[in-house]
């Protein structure tokens, strides 16, 4: 009989245990599914406006609109790291936002659950979000970049056998201007035309019945047979002709011949900013932008945890349908952007003066310290009375010029 009673007293905490873990659920899977619509949709926005930037890649270069789509692409994994934060800001602060309207938070809180509940639901998703950054800003971001760039290098390199169309004048380089009458199947061009004023003393114009490639270990060639070469001095005012039966034109400096490839700082993975290469040309260079890009990468993972303490700490107190929200979401929005401000502004400055750089870290440390704390006590951090008053005044006067109309 103890023993039944005993069980019979542990269901009430049973069911009350369920149902907590029940809320947490809801939360997690409503605020990350919110979190994901606003991610790809932003995502999706920058990258349309990114990717019209290099739309000369089908228009100059005569890529098909697979090879645009799967070269500017690769800059997804940079833009999801920079969107994440914000997207998950945007997607508490709905959350909440929908969870007060619906007076939830007011049901939550009279049923006496602690607000670390609330604070484990939100930050479990945080958590996600850091990981996400953490990941693309260790390989995926970098690697993104670096084929990227590989990419467009290899499409550059295509210049007479893709991009030089017949009946087209094509400007492969500043002042190298290529045309064809035809391309056979095997190959061969007819009817070659090509015009160098690339140097500013001489210009050197080709006429040729046909024009063959050729790829040796030397390089790549373009040879000219049947032609004629036409060479103009600046200085002189008849220009000399030469014909030839074969003339060799070298593409390699057009088509990027092998080379040593040296990425930018950007394109480096994380443990190749932490373990720099003491050799390494660039880190020679500039190891100050190799510090300040490793500060940002590993400040990355930490925006999330730090803007939904923000968002819980001024939009979790319960509130009547009839209190506003709007100055609370107003003041989401600044501390956020501030914090982001202080994060770019470190990154700047950072290179010529080191210790900017340990700012972000003090402004997180505060922030996570002071809204835990907010948190913890249920305090509610209320608006000075001559902002509402100001705000109120601005509304009564906007409503009364609309009035008046």
């Amino acid at each position: 009989m103890r023993q039944w009673r005993r069980a019979a007293g542990s269901l009430p905490q049973r069911s009350t245990a369920l149902r907590m873990g029940s809320i947490s659920r809801y939360i997690f899977r409503t605020t990350f599914g919110v979190f994901l619509v606003v991610l790809i949709s932003l995502t999706a926005l920058i990258w349309v406006t990114q990717a019209l930037r290099d739309i000369d890649l089908i228009t100059s270069n005569g890529q098909s609109v697979l090879t645009f789509v799967g070269i500017t692409g690769l800059i997804i994994p940079f833009l999801i790291m920079a969107i994440a934060p914000i997207a998950l800001i945007i997607a508490v602060t709905h959350v909440l936002n929908k969870l007060s309207t619906d007076s939830e938070i007011i049901v939550m809180n009279a049923a006496g659950m602690s607000p670390w509940l609330l604070l484990r639901a939100f930050m479990s998703v945080a958590f996600v979000v850091s990981l996400i950054v953490c990941v693309i800003g260790t390989y995926f971001g970098p690697k993104g970049l670096r084929m990227m760039r590989d990419w467009v290098t290899k499409v550059h390199a295509q210049v007479v056998s893709t991009v030089v169309q017949p009946g087209r004048f094509t400007t492969i380089q500043s002042g190298v201007t290529f045309h064809i009458r035809e391309r056979r199947t095997n190959g061969q061009l007819f009817g070659v035309f090509l015009d160098d004023q690339r140097n500013p003393n001489e210009r050197i114009t080709i006429v040729a019945e046909v024009g063959e490639l050729l790829e040796s270990d030397n390089g790549t060639f373009l040879i000219f047979k049947n032609g004629v070469l036409q060479r103009q001095q600046t200085k002189e005012g008849d220009p000399s002709t030469v014909v030839f039966d074969s003339y060799a034109f070298d593409l390699s400096q057009f088509a990027g011949a092998p080379q040593e490839v040296n990425y930018s700082i950007r394109e480096r993975y994380l443990w190749q900013l932490i373990f720099a290469d003491p050799n390494d040309r660039s880190y020679i260079e500039q190891p100050a932008r190799f510090r300040a890009e490793l500060h940002d990468r590993l400040l990355g993972p930490l925006y999330p945890l730090a803007f939904v303490v923000i968002a819980l700490t001024y939009l979790t107190a319960p509130r009547t349908t009839r209190q506003s929200r709007m100055l609370s979401i107003i003041y989401v929005i600044g501390w956020v952007t501030l914090l982001r401000l202080v994060g770019v502004i470190s990154n700047i400055f950072g290179v010529t003066t080191p210790w900017v750089l340990s700012l972000p870290y003090v402004a997180i440390t505060i922030i996570l310290a002071f809204g835990l704390f907010v948190i913890h006590t249920g305090a509610i951090l209320e608006t000075p009375a001559f902002l509402v008053n100001w705000f109120a005044a601005i509304g009564q006067r906007n409503r009364g010029r609309v009035a008046a109309k």
